[in-house]
């Protein structure tokens, strides 16, 4: 079977994340430590412990959630001895997932893995002052319409799709009056629910600029190998594997679209048949079957569930 491994974004963490992977492997301890020492911050306490209103700040949960990706793949690797590679044609993430899925490619150390994405964290949290942008979900709408009720909505302010993840579920992102004028545009084209979500500021949209410049200056001081599995970028939604194509792409998607939809059936056009989720959550493999009824998807969150795939490949 042809699989992709797919590592998810924000919103996926939950206080007592990785508690179970590491009790059970040294090997996640070992991904803990390193994260915790790249940082010079107990984060896999707050993972483990709380309180939950630190765990949420995006400087700490996109680290927390690629911590607990990589060590799902390095514990496949090391001890179910099965090489990211031999099980896997592409790796793929959403947002912040992308750099999981590039450290659990070999393409970036875990070390620079979380210092970039501190950053990234940091950044677009300051790119935006509080209250000033909003985020929200539209349910039963496609892209067309989506982007549509954007350009219709906007009156001279900022609103974009940030998501497009498949299935009728549709993001977007901007000032916050234009997003809310974005919803009720979107009403008039069908869209069946639509709502706010509780986010910290508008990712995926122009006003990540700044984060978007920080994050272009911090890659370029960061080696980058290629990936032992092709990326597919979220924002061209094809695959790459050339370091500095990929930097570029990074950087991009900081203010550009998730294009996940296009992302997963470009790779049921390269005959993968199954999304294998790393990590904290099942938000990934569950979309799946809503944008193609021919895949699979199956997440990989405790010790059981990489035992009882282990058997499986």
């Amino acid at each position: 079977m042809n699989r992709a491994f797919v590592f998810p974004g924000q919103g996926s963490q939950a206080v007592g994340m990785g508690v179970e992977l590491a009790a059970a492997f040294v090997t996640a301890r070992d991904v803990f430590q390193e994260v915790d020492e790249a940082l010079g911050q107990n984060l896999s306490r707050l993972m483990r412990e709380g309180p939950e209103t630190e765990l949420v700040l995006t400087e700490n949960a996109q680290p927390a959630l690629m911590a607990v990706s990589v060590a799902v793949a390095r514990v496949l690797e090391k001890d179910g001895g099965k090489p990211l590679a031999s099980l896997s044609s592409y790796v793929a993430g959403h947002s912040l997932g992308e750099y999981s899925a590039l450290a659990a490619a070999g393409a970036l150390k875990i070390a620079d893995t979380a210092r970039l994405l501190k950053l990234r964290g940091q950044s677009m949290q300051k790119a935006v002052p509080v209250g000033v942008g909003a985020m929200a979900a539209l349910l039963g709408i496609e892209l067309d319409q989506a982007q549509a009720a954007c350009a219709e909505a906007a009156q001279g302010e900022i609103v974009a799709v940030a998501n497009d993840n498949g299935g009728g579920q549709i993001v977007v992102s901007g000032h916050k009056a234009a997003v809310e004028r974005t919803v009720e545009a979107a009403k008039a084209r069908g869209c069946k629910r639509g709502m706010l979500l509780p986010v910290s500021a508008p990712f995926h949209c122009p006003l990540m600029q700044p984060a978007a410049d920080a994050m272009q200056a911090a890659l370029e001081g960061v080696a980058l190998a290629p990936p032992r599995v092709p990326l597919v970028s979220n924002a061209l939604a094809s695959a790459l594997s050339d370091p500095e194509a990929i930097k570029l792409q990074l950087v991009n998607g900081v203010t550009g679209m998730v294009r996940w939809r296009e992302s997963v059936l470009y790779m049921k056009s390269k005959d993968v048949e199954a999304l294998v989720e790393c990590g904290t959550g099942k938000i990934l493999s569950g979309l799946v079957k809503r944008i193609d009824k021919e895949m699979t998807g199956l997440a990989l969150n405790t010790p059981a569930d990489i035992e009882a795939f282990l058997k499986t490949v």
